[in-house]
């Protein structure tokens, strides 16, 4: 784990009082509170409000209240959880189908984390965990993330002469050959993962938009090869598709006619 710091949990401090009391405070509250150098805390302050995190009370000259950027940070992780419960419901619906396990993930950095997953009943199925991360390149979900991205964007993340690391003997490990895959996926609109990140499972994705039409996330099923083919590949690339479209549906996103 990193160190710590200081600057920012002080400030991260500052913030977490307004949820106590009336929701206002002044300068020497802080102080009082927090017990921090007053010079510390008007810098602090001064910083917080030129960032919007606090705004000055109307009428009220030094006393401060939450600016609108917390909650502007606040409809984003409630937009989040929106995704999960949403996500959650679809993939129920998608594992009824077909009986294998299905996940909802979204792209953080170069990985992913899985937000939504139901099991499958067969016996043998894949071992997984909402909350779980990994690298999107060894991933369906991860590799239709990283396709969706503009390619600076993707450069950025994912710079030329990064040796990626592998999870299986198939996990592709170069830049060059991972772009030469997403300029295919974002041709056919679907990702297939052949034993990249389990070697006993592969599985397809699709994409998931939000009411902008933006990729927020992905939608895969993942199947363990022993009821894997290609005839059950082209079924289950046509299911995720269905199931990212109602998702995306859900979140606002109308395709075009």
């Amino acid at each position: 784990m990193g160190r710590l710091v200081p600057a920012v949990t002080r400030a991260l401090d500052i913030l977490e009082l307004f949820l106590d009391g009336d929701g206002t405070l002044s300068a020497p509250d802080i102080v009082r509170k927090l017990q921090l150098p007053r010079t510390t805390v008007h810098e602090l302050v001064t910083t917080l409000a030129a960032r919007s995190y606090i705004v000055q009370v109307p009428g009220q000259p030094g006393r401060y209240r939450l600016g609108v950027r917390p909650y502007q940070l606040g409809s984003r992780y409630a937009e989040q959880l929106d995704l999960a419960a949403e996500g959650q419901q679809v993939a129920r619906s998608v594992a009824e189908t077909c009986d294998e396990t299905v996940h909802v993930a979204i792209l953080e950095g170069t990985d992913v984390i899985y937000i939504a997953k139901v099991d499958s009943t067969h016996a043998v199925r894949m071992v997984s965990a909402a909350g779980r991360r990994l690298p999107a390149h060894c991933t369906s979900v991860g590799k239709m993330l990283l396709a969706s991205l503009p390619e600076p964007e993707l450069t950025a993340r994912i710079p030329d002469g990064t040796e990626l690391a592998a999870m299986t003997p198939n996990s592709i490990t170069d830049p060059a050959a991972l772009r030469e895959v997403l300029a295919d996926i974002r041709q056919r609109g679907i990702a297939v993962e052949n034993r990249e990140s389990n070697p006993d499972v592969s599985c397809v994705a699709a994409p998931v938009r939000d009411r902008a039409g933006q990729v927020v996330a992905a939608l895969s099923i993942s199947v363990p090869m022993i009821r894997w083919s290609e005839e059950r590949r082209a079924e289950l690339e046509q299911l995720a598709a269905k199931g990212a479209a109602e998702l995306s549906e859900r979140l606002g996103h109308r395709s075009a006619v």
